[in-house]
């Protein structure tokens, strides 16, 4: 795709999501009724999410070469997305103790969502079993991306390691790659329609919850957001220009299109097709460094959703007058940041694994009740925060001795 076409696209999806917003509030029955546009713009994302892992992340450990490559650019990689949503967990947890927006809000809407209350029996010994599954088809079927990561992970491995008898299954995944990166071209095709679509019915059908935003809740979701531009503002650029060697803003307008997808989907791993379309293309980051890193931070590489996370345990604590101390918002730091990394790429992921943080310090699942009138919108913006960090990570690795040193 040029520069060019790339652009006018882009200016479409910004188009649409502006009709969107504006049809979705004063033509709500019309814009449901079209709704289906945007479902299948949405269909055909995740419609080429799996074949795009597997064969990106099998093609990303191949080309490393020498095996060893694949454990120091891993252990760069999980260090590098570690350190990262750490530090967001922090910058919540500094705001909302500021901000102390839960303070004299009303108790309302206290009843246990059904998606959380099928998920707090849920342990994190249970997501570290679900690495692992009893059937990698089925398995892709139900949209599991992190067990299909590490199948991934240790299938391109043995490849490696097997010669030139493994060169031709390895052409196949190239080609195979090649295929799913162009038919993600042609789905960015219709993004602008699908944006319209998508935002429309979403402010259609959430148009009674938009007054929580600038009432008892709006301290809240401004602490989030505030937070999430901290990091998306400032540390994240940072690292992009001292560690990725990447100019900022034109990192980011080359984004564009896959954070306008990502506000709009609530949903990193449906982004990810278009977002290793930029990467690669337009971003110009190295596509060995992209094949490994985006699929894998798509699924672990969540700042948005620990920062969150952190604030809404600690918000849910001042709403029920529970003064947590040091050491348990310590407890709520550590299991905000390990938390996320288990949360899949999917809508409302961040909510349910929030279960832990509450759990962690005793705070009662009830409160995420409190939050759930506005999560939709918040998921959205975390989500794009989420993307724009797997983004700067993959330009971040692409510059390691590892992937610079390699062959191409």
């Amino acid at each position: 795709m040029t520069n060019k076409t790339g652009n006018i696209i882009l200016i479409g999806m910004v188009a649409g999501a502006v009709l969107g917003v504006l049809g979705g509030y004063f033509a709500g029955s019309l814009f449901l009724s079209i709704k289906f546009l945007g479902t299948i713009f949405l269909n055909a994302l995740k419609m080429v999410v799996v074949p795009l892992i597997v064969a990106s992340m099998i093609v990303g450990v191949t080309s490393l070469g020498d095996i060893r490559k694949l454990g120091r650019t891993a252990g760069k990689t999980l260090l590098y997305y570690l350190a990262t949503t750490g530090f967001s967990v922090i910058v919540g947890i500094i705001l909302v103790n500021l901000v102390r927006p839960g303070e004299g809000v009303e108790y309302f809407g206290t009843a246990i969502p059904e998606l959380v209350a099928q998920s707090k029996e849920k342990t994190l010994v249970d997501v570290v079993i679900g690495l692992i599954p009893d059937n990698i088809v089925g398995a892709a079927a139900e949209g599991k991306i992190l067990p299909l990561i590490v199948f991934s992970l240790v299938f391109g491995a043995v490849l490696s390691a097997s010669g030139e008898k493994a060169r031709p299954v390895i052409a196949f995944f190239e080609g195979l790659n090649v295929a799913i990166m162009k038919l993600v071209i042609l789905i960015i095709y219709f993004a602008p329609v699908g944006v319209m679509a998508l935002i429309g019915a979403i402010v259609a059908e959430r148009r009674d919850t938009l007054d929580e935003l600038v009432t008892g809740l709006g301290w809240y979701a401004a602490t989030v957001i505030i937070g999430l531009l901290i990091h998306a503002v400032i540390t994240l650029p940072l690292l992009l220009r001292y560690l990725g060697k990447k100019r900022p803003f034109t990192y980011f307008v080359n984004m564009g299109q896959a954070l306008a997808t990502a506000f709009t989907t609530a949903s990193s791993s449906a982004t990810l097709p278009i977002t290793m379309e930029l990467v690669e293309e337009k971003n110009l980051v190295d596509s060995r460094a992209a094949s490994f890193v985006l699929p894998l931070g798509a699924t672990i590489n969540m700042d948005g959703t620990a920062l969150y996370e952190a604030v809404a345990a600690i918000f849910i604590a001042q709403i029920y007058g529970i003064d947590l101390t040091v050491g348990q918002q310590i407890i709520v730091f550590m299991t905000a940041t390990l938390a996320s990394i288990g949360a899949a790429g999917i809508p409302h992921a961040g909510t349910v694994m929030m279960v832990f943080v509450l759990q962690a310090v005793n705070l009662p699942l009830e409160g995420i009740g409190l939050i759930w009138a506005i999560d939709w919108f918040l998921d959205r913006c975390r989500t794009t925060v989420n993307v724009w960090g797997d983004s700067i990570g993959a330009a971040v690795i692409g510059e390691t001795a590892e992937i610079k040193g390699g062959p191409s």
